[in-house]
């Protein structure tokens, strides 16, 4: 079964509106699945390839005399971080044809992707970040709390036995480990699973560089390089600290979040729901479903999280346009604030502030203040901001 996704619309467009459009996103979350559909119906002649194929790489050894033979035609190229040096190129090809809607390019790392990108084809090319499904375009197929254990990739959403899910999981980091990081030099896999493991225990919280880095063995520059990796890659997010001017001493440190609930679980051992409600974790995997999930609804808008050094603090800041919404995560069925909390909506003033719990359906906490589900949070913000 095919799930549309929320991105599909706004690549066709893009794909009219740009010479070149790239869908970045990290390993297995769908981009070669969505690019072969959109393509699928395109009006043109297209031309595909995986650059992971060795028959399809060898296409491109001489690699101006193919494409500079394929004008007329939509060229889509998967996995084009393992062939970086093709971007100049592309850049002259798509001045000498002109017009728009000959490139569609497909990469699993943003740093190089978009180091290359932005040297070569500035004023030529359109990102668009694909996550790994979010709940709101998978419908009622799957509960909050299957989604909660198994993540967002597809490949293990889709799995029926909670053990197959697991393990493809497993899989996935290894395969991250032992085959992805060989495009990276200076690199140790057993140090990188430690420290992926260590992020997934500190999920949620505040990144110390040279703590992660005393409990490796290793300079606080080099964990700063592991985590930026890892972030590259969409494997963590860092957020940032919303550093808004009201006279209180604010923490200037991101907060470091496993890019998907489901990786984490994997990383911490968790393969079911009933281990995962009596787990430590839960709380910040919640937390995370709700970063993942919104931040992924709308990407246009700006994510932060506001706390003073004396323990005001609300975990994301939604902001536009000089407009905030306030946005609290708690995996409680009858969720409350602490004194922190509303002492940080008192410095902030946000529009509004969300409760954002696991419930059926919201109600109104006090003025201003509602526990709202995931999709009554969206609704509420897009009320706010705009889709």
């Amino acid at each position: 079964m095919y799930y549309i996704r929320n991105l599909e619309g706004v690549i066709i467009h893009s794909l009219k509106t740009n010479p070149v459009t790239a869908i970045i996103g990290p390993r297995q979350c769908g981009k070669s699945t969505l690019a072969k559909h959109i393509i699928s119906r395109f009006s043109r002649e297209v031309v595909y390839l995986d650059l992971e194929r060795p028959t399809d790489l060898q296409k491109l050894e001489n690699a101006e005399w193919f494409l500079s033979n394929q004008k007329g035609k939509l060229v889509c190229l998967d996995e084009i971080q393992r062939k970086p040096d093709l971007f100049p190129l592309i850049r002259s090809l798509v001045d000498e044809w002109g017009a728009n809607g000959h490139f569609l390019i497909l990469g699993s790392a943003s740093r190089d992707l978009i180091k290359q990108g932005s040297e070569s084809l500035a004023g030529r090319i359109s990102y668009k970040q694909l996550t790994p499904f979010l709940l709101s375009e998978l419908g009622d197929d799957f509960t909050v709390e299957t989604y909660l254990v198994k993540g967002g990739f597809p490949r293990s959403i889709l799995k029926i036995n909670e053990t197959d899910s697991f393990e493809w999981r497993q899989d996935f980091i290894s395969t991250f480990l032992e085959r992805d990081l060989l495009l990276w030099s200076g690199f140790s896999t057993d140090t990188m699973r430690k420290l992926w493991q260590m992020l997934a225990h500190l999920n949620g919280q505040l990144i110390n560089y040279s703590l992660l880095a005393n409990a490796l063995g290793i300079s606080s520059p080099t964990a700063r390089n592991y985590v930026e990796l890892l972030s590259s890659t969409f494997m963590v997010k860092l957020l940032q600290p919303y550093l808004v001017n009201t006279g209180k001493r604010l923490v200037k440190s991101p907060k470091v979040y496993i890019h998907d609930v489901g990786i984490a679980n994997a990383l911490l051992g968790i393969n079911n729901f009933i281990q995962l409600s009596g787990h430590p974790s839960v709380g910040s995997a919640w937390e995370t479903l709700v970063l993942t999930n919104l931040s992924g609804f709308f990407p246009k808008l700006n994510f932060y999280f506001y706390r003073t050094n004396h323990g005001a603090e609300i975990d994301f800041i939604i902001e536009s346009n000089d407009q905030t919404i306030a946005v609290e995560c708690k995996s409680a069925l009858k969720p409350s604030l602490s004194r922190g909390t509303y002492t940080a909506i008192d410095d902030i003033g946000p529009l509004c502030t969300l409760i954002v719990s696991p419930v059926k359906s919201g109600w109104p906490l006090k003025p201003g203040i509602d526990v709202v589900n995931l999709q009554e949070a969206i609704t509420k913000i897009q009320a706010v901001f705009g889709s």
